[in-house]
């Protein structure tokens, strides 16, 4: 079985900015809008929502696929991947566009501007997936985030045909989304995936009230930031899990994806949901905790010795036999 991570690749610039963007706006001008920030640094970084968990999953021991489309100028990035046991052979090259780009600046109260040029990543409609699978053999799930819409809708429709068990993970495509498109890429899934933001917007644009959601997929996964997860399921109670404690907050872009990859991991591992949601916030907490989406590195020993301090040692217990490819 095997785990086909289909969404953007991209590379990402990060900068920051030492005040707050809300002391800049003016609520009733928005729509004149014309303002600049003075941002204190700028980092190029490896990101893309896909090639984020996919990182995250190899990180952990397990061989994901990425499934996207990128630019010639991919080289360098998918050695990087696949030192991380990254599987990037199916991966789309585009003869005449560049990778997908990400630039994004935070402020002091981690609000984020960004804007992102979709590049390469429009070739991903061209993708079918039946050959990755006849390669790599059945999916225990296809999770299909942010991408061409085109790419989603059409990744999203080859699993409902063909029953691949698919994650919809739409996210930022939600903005700027109508409710045919999102009702389209969600209608079907195993779980979706989504922010508190994001789950008022799924049911706003959609229509659907959130049990009428529920009844369309089998697990609604809700990251709330600060206050941990909760997760809604058509058959079983619902479960929140807090957020680790005592965290050092740097730059927040990417803690959602390697939220999914945690949460990914522990599914492909057997364990429950609150397990996966522990799994997963523990894996966040090492974006959060510094700059760009995959510069960090997993010990076996500090890795459980936060779960233990977060969630108890028998949470601690369950996930330490996952982690043998960890460093010591």
């Amino acid at each position: 079985m095997s785990l086909l991570i289909a969404g953007s690749v991209a590379t990402d610039h990060l900068m920051s900015f030492g005040g707050k963007f809300s002391d800049s706006l003016v609520v009733d001008q928005l729509d004149k809008i014309s303002v600049s920030f003075l941002v204190d640094d700028l980092d190029v970084r490896r990101g893309g929502v896909a090639a984020n968990i996919c990182f995250g999953l190899g990180n952990l021991g397990l061989r994901p696929v990425l499934v996207g489309a990128v630019g010639e100028d991919f080289a360098d990035y998918r050695a990087w991947l696949e030192r991380h046991r990254v599987d990037c052979d199916s991966v789309h090259v585009s003869a005449t566009r560049h990778t997908a780009r990400f630039v994004c600046t935070s402020d002091t109260a981690m609000a984020q501007i960004a804007s992102f040029y979709p590049g390469a990543m429009s070739e991903s409609r061209e993708i079918e997936l039946k050959p990755i699978v006849d390669r790599v053999g059945e999916p225990e799930y296809v999770l299909i985030g942010p991408d061409d819409p085109d790419g989603m809708l059409r990744h999203t429709d080859e699993c409902r045909q063909r029953g691949y068990r698919f994650v919809a993970d739409p996210s930022q495509q939600l903005a700027f989304g109508d409710g045919d498109l999102i009702r389209q890429l969600v209608e079907g899934a195993h779980i979706l995936f989504s922010n508190e933001y994001e789950a008022s917007l799924i049911t706003q644009k959609t229509g659907w009230t959130e049990s009428e959601v529920l009844e369309r997929v089998g697990t609604w996964v809700i990251t709330l930031g600060a206050r941990g997860v909760r997760v809604l399921s058509r058959d079983a109670e619902t479960i929140e899990v807090s957020a680790v404690p005592d965290v050092s907050p740097v730059e927040p872009t990417g803690v959602g994806d390697a939220f999914r990859a945690g949460f990914l991991a522990a599914l492909a591992w057997g364990l429950d949901h609150e397990r996966a949601c522990q799994l997963g916030c523990l894996l966040a907490v090492h974006v959060v905790e510094q700059i760009g989406t995959q510069e960090y590195t997993l010990s076996q020993a500090a890795f459980l010795e936060r779960c233990a301090s977060a969630y108890g040692s028998d949470a601690a217990t369950d996930i330490a036999p996952h982690l043998r490819a960890l460093h010591p």
